[in-house]
């Protein structure tokens, strides 16, 4: 069984929810709930690659440094990021200073163009991965799972970099693809019905 945690407004939430008062609102709002964005989901790929490592409560306080220093993550705007961009990221000490992540957006927005050439969008594209809820074991229980070592091997050769199988499978976690709220946490079956209203885009 998962953890549990009971906040001051009496919801009971994930336990993870314990660690710091900012996982309540991203919990609450955004863990969990189907994106067809592109720049949302392009955004949390590069964030889920520069958390490898850390954890996510480093990113989530960094966050919008991130969009400052990255456009946004417009990835058309990141695409056209020179060796001069990778110098005044690497000054920047509102983000994560590693000149590998750094590179790897840079690149992952270049290679967007590609995807999006052959896939039409990367919403398309991500939510082909999508596991059935049949094939879902208990919420919180694994770290990969077959579908997110699939997207995995897919973008490494497509030419994507910093996206292996438990990257992919955060991302997929947070982008409503898994519902892995706890059984018992209140917002399990608020995630169920955003799920159950959205289009998956092809």
């Amino acid at each position: 069984m998962t953890k549990l945690m009971t906040g001051d407004d009496g919801k009971v939430r994930c336990g993870w929810c314990s660690a710091t008062e900012q996982y309540i609102d991203y919990h609450d709002q955004e863990w969990g709930y189907p994106v067809a964005d592109d720049r949302r989901l392009f955004e949390k790929l590069c964030l889920e690659s520069f958390q490898s490592g850390l954890s996510w409560r480093t990113i989530l306080t960094k966050r919008d440094n991130f969009r400052r220093a990255f456009s946004n993550f417009e990835w058309k705007q990141v695409a056209e990021f020179d060796e001069s961009d990778v110098e005044r990221l690497l000054q920047d000490e509102g983000i994560v200073r590693h000149r590998g992540k750094i590179e790897a957006v840079i690149n992952n927005a270049q290679r967007m163009r590609e995807l999006i050439e052959q896939e039409g969008s990367l919403a398309a594209y991500v939510w082909k991965f999508e596991p059935a809820v049949s094939d879902l074991p208990e919420p919180q229980t694994r770290s990969t799972s077959p579908e997110s070592e699939a997207m995995s091997k897919d973008l490494k050769k497509r030419g994507w970099k910093f996206v292996g199988p438990t990257t992919v499978y955060a991302f997929q976690q947070a982008m409503g693809l898994v519902n892995d709220h706890s059984e018992d946490c209140e917002f399990r079956e608020k995630a169920r019905l955003a799920r159950a209203e959205f289009v998956s885009p092809s």
